[in-house]
């Protein structure tokens, strides 16, 4: 079956969005209103002109059949990737009532078509080149690594004289001394090349002004930096696991060195978080003959969405590799056999209880792990005073929502969906809580994203 004959809902759809904003403008493009000469094509191409606010309508074509995601062109004068006529687009095609009829795609289309396959030709023709050079002088390689090792060991040395001066003079100092000592601090990780200690030090500037119970909450994330430090300048007497954890803590980079795993792969949630340099995107997949549940990670510029995008619900065929490292949740995708469509996988549950049994298991290999990823069967959004929680239908647990999940829509759409039945819900488990990301009915129903 060609992508064409693979019809996306509007859920599907929207959860390419790179944020709320763009979600709802492109929802409000997904009529046929303002647009014309809309068409697609039997090889996964989409395309229409959308009239805007100048003279000259915006040309916007997809690829829906790429099997990293999908493709966006468009003449609007915006960054964000897809942008608003993107989404709409997609919103008009995936409505299937006849506004996108398959044609021949106009030359202004076909261009941006031909382009593409040229440029893919090119780089794997550039990419089989590359291998046939040889691989990089490995005494070079070990060198920079060296020089960079001993960068991160005077940074984590400084940090922990930075800490003991924290403690000896009282955390009351922190609330006096303000944002700016840490910032500091960070800038100084960054020059050592220590980019996870930097992200760290800056969480511990916030936490002074986070409210009651906040001297609590800097010792104890003072105790897990200490404990990274410490991890660090005796990785030697690691165990191989832990002391591989301990680098991509603290922030240096590791290749995949897994062996390749094929499977059928849902995608369960893909969602963006960003901070002044960097927006990164995390997709969770679910291996259907596996049974593994892992994680990519894609980056883009400040500002920019990343450009591998696939749409919740959907299922591809691809092999991963992982990364190394505890839980060897994370993964890089390798060769991909089709592109993404519908599935009706869904991953088995578990109970509340079991959740947060589990995220205890994880925490015995990598201390500074925030979440685990779980699905919950069987569960009830119920009110608990002013917060929330998930409830087990057949057991008398419930596991609460994290600070996070209470401040989101996506609350609201989980307790419509649930209407006081039993949901599945996919999510992350962690010390904060439960953070519900994507969710199904008992019913028969696709996946309803929550984030």
């Amino acid at each position: 079956m060609t992508q064409q004959g693979v019809r996306w809902t509007a859920d599907q759809v929207l959860a390419l969005a790179p944020d709320a904003a763009s979600r709802k403008a492109g929802s409000k493009l997904g009529a046929a209103g303002p647009w014309s000469e809309a068409g697609s094509s039997d090889e996964g191409t989409v395309w229409g002109l959308c009239k805007g606010s100048g003279s000259k309508p915006y040309q916007t074509v997809v690829d829906i059949a790429d099997v990293a995601g999908p493709a966006y062109k468009c003449t609007c004068p915006s960054r964000k990737f897809p942008c608003k006529h993107a989404l709409g687009l997609l919103l008009l095609w995936a409505g299937g009532d006849g506004a996108v009829p398959t044609a021949e795609a106009p030359d202004w289309a076909e261009q941006w078509i031909e382009g593409r396959k040229k440029r893919a030709g090119e780089k794997q023709a550039a990419g089989a080149g590359g291998s046939a050079s040889g691989p990089a002088d490995p005494d070079a390689a070990r060198r920079r690594a060296e020089r960079r090792a001993e960068r991160v060991t005077a940074g984590a040395t400084e940090l922990e004289q930075r800490l003991a001066d924290l403690l000896r003079g009282g955390l009351a100092s922190a609330e006096q001394a303000g944002y700016g000592l840490w910032e500091e601090t960070a800038a100084r990780m960054v020059d050592a090349q220590a980019s996870g200690l930097a992200a760290r030090v800056r969480e511990l500037g916030a936490i002074p002004g986070s409210g009651p119970g906040w001297p609590v909450r800097l010792l104890e994330e003072c105790a897990l930096l200490h404990l990274l430090d410490q991890g660090w300048l005796r990785r030697d007497r690691l165990p191989d696991g832990l002391a591989a954890t301990v680098r991509s803590r603290i922030g240096l980079p590791a290749s995949a060195d897994g062996p390749s795993t094929r499977d059928r792969w849902l995608v369960l949630a893909q969602y963006d978080t960003a901070d002044a340099k960097l927006t990164t995107r995390r997709i969770w997949l679910y291996g259907a003959e596996s049974d593994r549940t892992c994680l990519l990670l894609s980056y883009g510029a400040a500002g920019r969405a990343p450009e591998l995008a696939l749409p919740v619900g959907l299922a591809l065929e691809a092999e991963v590799s992982a990364h190394p490292g505890a839980g060897r949740l994370r993964v890089s995708l390798g060769e991909q056999f089709a592109p993404p469509a519908p599935a009706a996988i869904r991953p088995p549950g578990m109970t509340t209880a079991r959740a947060a049994a589990r995220y205890g298991e994880a925490l015995r290999d990598d201390p500074w792990l925030d979440a685990v990823p779980v699905t919950l069967d069987r569960v009830i959004p119920t009110p608990d005073g002013d917060s929330w929680q998930l409830a087990d239908a057949d057991e008398d647990s419930a596991l609460p929502l994290s600070p996070a999940a209470r401040s989101r829509p996506g609350l609201w759409r989980l307790v419509a969906l649930s209407g006081g039945a039993p949901v599945k819900v996919f999510g992350e488990c962690g010390h904060r809580g439960f953070t519900p990301l994507t969710a199904w009915p008992e019913r028969p129903g696709g996946a309803v994203t929550l984030c």
